[in-house]
């Protein structure tokens, strides 16, 4: 494909993610109709939202050629692995300012003003109870899941279910203590569900988490732990890191200049483990996730965490 083709081609997919589609099928011809009609001119750029959902990859796209500009080159993530990166990333959303001279004192600040927000608020689909962080603010790991539940809610407090226990053992394999790591969710309300709820959870929406994306950036600005660990696709794509685990398991990630690492949720690996096998794979790549963390922050690493799950 020629430079101006693949130009054209870029510029006809902003325009199509401009006005809001997540997935364009090129029809045959559709290059040259696109190069006989010339470069179209770009029209005034709407107010972009924290988080846009990029076109999603196809493999029969073709793929243009990179431009020698000081740009960065697109991400290799799932969703944005199509000719056009997304128009927007965690990098454009403005941090929020709070006040006080500890850590501790501006996560308290910070949790006020998202308990405060009519932004948050105008949404209608959260219950009102806001689940605070727990652990230490001077952590060097930083734990994210998506969204507290029942148990969670009842606690004030994320990780208090069979998920969260789970999440504690994890976390003594790692030769650690809960109160020493850092433990927030995403959406910091718990996802409403008409009628009487109960026990049920539900997932939280992009609406809802692109609510709360400000709050989680400024957090894990205050506390600056040496890494974070994303739990689950949930999280990672409200990061604009992608969500496919294949991809993104396995290697470091950046989030404010900080390492990441995007690995399984507790609660992936309880459904793993009542089917055949006990959940051996995922316990043991979710565990080979853990050991860069610790080698990274600096913990030992005894031979005998090193040979966990091993066959």
């Amino acid at each position: 494909m020629s430079n101006e083709a693949a130009g054209l081609l870029k510029h006809f997919l902003e325009q199509r993610q401009v006005a809001g589609q997540t997935h364009v099928v090129l029809k045959p011809g559709m290059l040259d109709r696109l190069k006989q009609r010339g470069k179209p001119s770009r029209p005034a750029q709407p107010d972009v939202p924290m988080v846009s959902l990029p076109m999603q990859s196809r493999a029969a796209m073709p793929q243009p050629a990179p431009k020698p500009t000081a740009q960065p080159a697109p991400s290799t993530s799932p969703k944005s692995s199509a000719a056009v990166a997304s128009l927007s990333s965690t990098d454009k959303v403005a941090l929020i300012e709070v006040t006080g001279q500890t850590k501790a004192e501006k996560l308290a600040a910070l949790a006020a003003h998202a308990g405060a927000s009519s932004t948050i608020q105008a949404l209608g689909t959260l219950r009102p109870i806001l689940v605070s962080a727990s652990g230490s603010p001077d952590a060097d790991i930083l734990f994210i899941g998506e969204a507290p539940g029942m148990e969670e809610e009842e606690a004030g407090q994320p990780f208090m279910g069979p998920a969260g226990q789970k999440l504690t053992g994890i976390i003594t394999a790692m030769g650690l203590k809960r109160e020493a790591v850092y433990l927030t969710h995403f959406c910091k309300q718990r996802p409403a569900i008409k009628g009487e709820q109960g026990i049920a959870n539900r997932a939280a929406t992009d609406q809802e988490m692109r609510a709360f994306l400000p709050y989680i950036l400024t957090e894990i600005s205050i506390v600056a732990p040496k890494v974070v660990i994303v739990l689950g696709p949930a999280v990672a794509g409200a990061l604009s890191l992608g969500e496919s685990m294949i991809r993104l398991r396995g290697k470091f990630h950046q989030v404010q200049g900080i390492q990441t690492i995007v690995t399984f949720h507790p609660n992936y690996i309880l459904r793993e483990e009542k089917l055949a096998g006990g959940g051996l794979k995922a316990k043991r790549e979710l565990w080979e996730d853990m050991l860069k963390v610790m080698q990274t922050v600096g913990l030992p690493i005894s031979e005998k965490q090193s040979n966990y799950f091993k066959k």
